[in-house]
């Protein structure tokens, strides 16, 4: 058979087209094994958790605004990661949580200490003990960081499965400018409540000092809240941010471009 010049280049055209589309199914095949052999696996695993998007920080009427370093300014949260200065962690063997000041002043001086004004901030129906107009004895809700509706009963054995958790870890934020604020100022972060939620307990356990590098809540519809609120928080205390920790925010803001920062109102 004989066999015309244009058609051998026809055909060696296709033969081409057919080795270039080959390869780049073997890419994408490649690709797609890395992902899941990386981090595609892990997320794949977790948990799918219906929960709240976002948490409150300030109660009109009885809560007070704490005074940061600087106002956290308007805008997207994206913007405002992209000026937080990207550092190392600086040592933490010096690190005690008295740095701080002590636990759960009243800084807002509304006469009810930090512990308190969360609980009332964030629980539903919040029940005061007997003769009390600050200690929170009760309340319910859904837990931000898991999803879950939890009972709040205070007692000794039963207040730890609601902890007030510190959105920006003290013993974290310490690694990363902290240590360079005056003492009133870290009482201040440890008390502001921009940097505070009510959570579940385990969940604030396995969070412990994490950045968001490391730990992200495993309901995903919080974490750009929680991811915007860490950028706020480090914003208004000028705390700094890992290239780890940078790079794991804007994924997270990667599916939430129009998230704003979290402004005090």
């Amino acid at each position: 058979m004989t066999v015309t010049w244009r058609d051998f280049r026809r055909a060696r055209r296709r033969s081409r087209q057919a080795w270039a589309l080959l390869g780049a199914t073997m890419l994408a095949l490649l690709a797609g094994l890395g992902w899941f052999f990386t981090a595609g696996q892990f997320a794949i695993a977790e948990p799918r958790v219906a929960g709240p998007t976002e948490a409150p920080v300030l109660a009109a009427g009885w809560m007070k605004p704490v005074a940061p370093v600087r106002a956290v300014p308007s805008g997207l949260a994206v913007d405002l990661l992209s000026v937080l200065p990207v550092k190392g962690r600086a040592a933490s063997g010096n690190y005690n949580r008295s740095a701080f000041g002590q636990a759960w002043l009243d800084v807002d001086r509304n006469g009810c200490d930090t512990r308190n004004d969360i609980l009332r901030r964030d629980l539903a129906g919040a029940m005061f003990t007997e003769g009390s107009r600050c200690r929170v004895g009760s309340g319910t809700f859904q837990e931000p960081y898991t999803g879950r509706t939890i009972a709040f009963q205070r007692g000794a054995a039963s207040s730890k499965a609601v902890q007030i958790d510190h959105v920006v870890a003290l013993g974290d934020a310490w690694q990363k400018g902290a240590q360079q604020l005056s003492p009133l100022q870290r009482q201040h972060l440890a008390n502001d409540p921009l940097n505070l939620i009510a959570v579940d307990g385990q969940a604030n356990q396995d969070k412990s000092a994490s950045d968001a590098a490391t730990w992200l809540p495993p309901n995903k519809a919080f974490r750009c809240h929680y991811v915007a609120r860490q950028i706020s928080v480090k914003a208004a205390y000028g705390l700094w941010v890992t290239p780890a920790e940078k790079d794991a925010m804007k994924r997270v803001l990667g599916a939430c471009p129009g998230q704003q920062t979290i402004v005090p109102r």
